[in-house]
């Protein structure tokens, strides 16, 4: 598990995904001061309940949802918000956020 003041910054990163666009683990983890894409996973992962980040807009490098056992709800939650995935389960790269990095 990340040390708490590398999940405060995962945290707000993720807080800042806009609805309708996803980010990677990857992504996040070179916005912060140290995380790794693994980290990143962690925090995912061991999120406190009852909070209300949109964990669903973190996806694998891949533009993929990782295999897990929410994936399913994932995908439907970005559906919600617009995403499309190509026939492979892909998100198109211009979804990715933020843009030009």
């Amino acid at each position: 598990m990340p040390r708490p003041e590398l999940l405060e910054q995962i945290y707000t990163i993720v807080d800042q995904i806009p609805a309708g666009r996803v980010t990677t683990y990857g992504r996040i983890a070179t916005m912060t001061e140290g995380a790794t894409p693994r980290m990143v996973g962690s925090a995912m992962r061991h999120l406190p309940e009852g909070h209300q980040l949109p964990w669903h807009r973190v996806i694998a490098a891949s533009l993929t949802l990782a295999d897990h056992g929410g994936a399913e709800r994932q995908h439907q939650k970005l559906r919600d918000e617009g995403v499309m995935f190509d026939s492979k389960g892909r998100v198109p790269a211009h979804l990715v956020w933020p843009d030009g990095t």
